[in-house]
């Protein structure tokens, strides 16, 4: 099969196209042809080992792909990898069957990327009704679902950042009520100004650095902040746990792999609902560009650009 293969750890440049044997499914698992594979950030630390579970060469990345299994249509999480590849292996707890009217971007978007903000939002931020949210990177894959999320379960006020007036314009057009510069001095300042003079009650933040600390300090008291990402490369500032208690602030994070250790099928019921919100009309997926197979160094430059909008897909037939 083609595949694309990671033989040294590092950036774009290690994307490498190759021919490996087809993989073989084991007790527990599934084996999948691929019609469509997700990129995600967390593959571009993947490739350099920067992940939160470290990678082992030879390594193909990719965590999801959209494809068929016994000529059911199936979108799938894949275990440390694999998805770069015109076949998988997936473990059967985690390979979906897709409802008829979801096609391969919508399925894709909703796996990883709609789940976390699922996740994010629901058990992470407990968001209630009329409070502010924030969302960073609100272009992205996690970020455009995110948005239109909070605005269908009732946030108050949802304050987008980007870096761009097209990305800006995009989150108006899902449903932000204000979109913010990301690259603003002082991001604290910005984010009061642009929730009309009050402090914010819940951030979802993948960014790091300085745009974690200055909206740490930009909470209203009980405040959260849901740290799930860090793609600006930079860690924040350590968190004093005498200022969380002298303002009554929770900073919490969030790796989507730890909600299957959760009680009860949560990662399956956000699935369902973020699919029923789809067919509904009540969400959509942001097409973010497809790119061949072959390309995949292409795509991961793309993606740490951090010019792209929405879910970049790579086609294996290309």
């Amino acid at each position: 099969m083609r595949a694309v293969q990671v033989t040294e750890f590092g950036g774009p440049e290690v994307l490498t196209p190759v021919e490996l044997p087809d993989p073989v499914a084991g007790p527990g698992e599934v084996l999948i042809d691929v019609e469509r594979i997700g990129v995600n950030y967390a593959d571009t630390h993947q490739a350099e080992n920067s992940y939160l579970a470290p990678s082992q060469l030879p390594l193909v990345p990719g965590g999801e792909v959209v494809g068929t299994h016994d000529g059911k249509r199936v979108v799938a999480l894949l275990n440390g990898g694999g998805g770069y590849a015109e076949k998988a292996v997936a473990p059967a707890a985690t390979t979906f069957p897709v409802p008829e009217g979801i096609d391969d971007l919508t399925a894709l978007s909703l796996l990883v990327q709609g789940t976390t903000a699922w996740v994010l939002l629901r058990k992470n931020a407990h968001l209630a009704e009329g409070e502010s949210v924030v969302v960073h990177a609100a272009a992205g894959g996690v970020g455009t679902i995110a948005v239109q999320l909070a605005k269908a379960w009732g946030a108050g006020r949802v304050i987008a950042t980007a870096s761009s007036e097209e990305k800006r314009a995009l989150a108006i057009e899902l449903g932000a009520d204000v979109a913010i510069d990301s690259r603003a001095e002082d991001m604290t300042a910005a984010l009061i100004e642009a929730n009309d003079g009050r402090r914010v009650d819940v951030v979802l933040d993948m960014v790091g650095g300085t745009t974690t600390d200055q909206s740490i300090a930009a909470l209203a008291p009980f405040g959260r902040l849901a740290f799930y990402g860090m793609a600006g490369r930079e860690s924040p500032k350590p968190v004093e746990l005498r200022n969380v208690l002298g303002h009554s602030t929770t900073i919490s994070g969030m790796w989507l792999p730890h909600v299957f250790r959760l009680p009860g099928n949560v990662f399956g019921t956000a699935l369902t609902e973020l699919f029923d919100l789809v067919l509904a009309g009540n969400l959509k997926a942001i097409p973010g560009g497809e790119y061949a197979l072959s390309d995949a160094r292409g795509a991961h430059e793309a993606l740490r650009s951090r010019k792209t909008v929405g879910k970049l897909l790579l086609d294996p037939g290309k």
